[in-house]
């Protein structure tokens, strides 16, 4: 369970600098979360997602490499296209506030989603299952739980703050 709360935190990092460089070199407009810690929890939740999807589904199954590929990048693309339209609706309807539209895209699916997104989300799953997940996964097993627990009442107290000062 510490694996998976420690993934969270690392990749909600992740996502931070991600859209940090984004925001930085090509979109200065772009607002990157809603926390005011660095993380982004909806890249922790995506990344999470990944792992169980892997985990729990494909890697019960004997099948060829290239069918998993496809599949896993499928199915992903869908699931975390998913979480981006949920948590864009609920920034919305709880902060007033949207982070991203993708209605200027030549196939968006409404505000929230788009095939060329669901794309970038398919390919940056498979670089996570087959790249980056393989390099810090010795990094997060060896996470002391105090430090665990110390980044968990962290992010929890940005949660607080954020729900009930912003």
């Amino acid at each position: 369970m510490l694996y998976y709360l420690n993934s969270f935190y690392l990749y909600s990092f992740f996502g931070f600098l991600l859209e940090l460089t984004v925001k930085t070199f090509l979109f200065r407009g772009m607002n990157s979360g809603i926390l005011y810690g660095p993380w982004l929890p909806v890249y922790g939740f995506g990344a999470i997602s990944v792992i169980f999807i892997m985990r729990f589904v494909f890697n019960r199954f004997k099948i060829p490499r290239w069918l998993k590929i496809i599949c896993i990048f499928l199915m992903v693309c869908f699931f975390l296209s998913l979480i981006e339209y949920v948590g864009g609706i609920l920034i919305e309807k709880v902060f007033h506030q949207t982070f991203w539209d993708y209605r200027d895209m030549k196939f968006s699916l409404g505000k929230y989603v788009s095939l060329e997104m669901a794309l970038v989300w398919g390919i940056c799953s498979l670089l996570i299952i087959y790249v980056i997940k393989p390099l810090f996964d010795p990094f997060i097993k060896k996470i002391p739980v105090f430090v665990s627990i110390l980044i968990s009442i962290i992010f929890f107290l940005d949660l607080v703050f954020t729900f009930f000062v912003h």
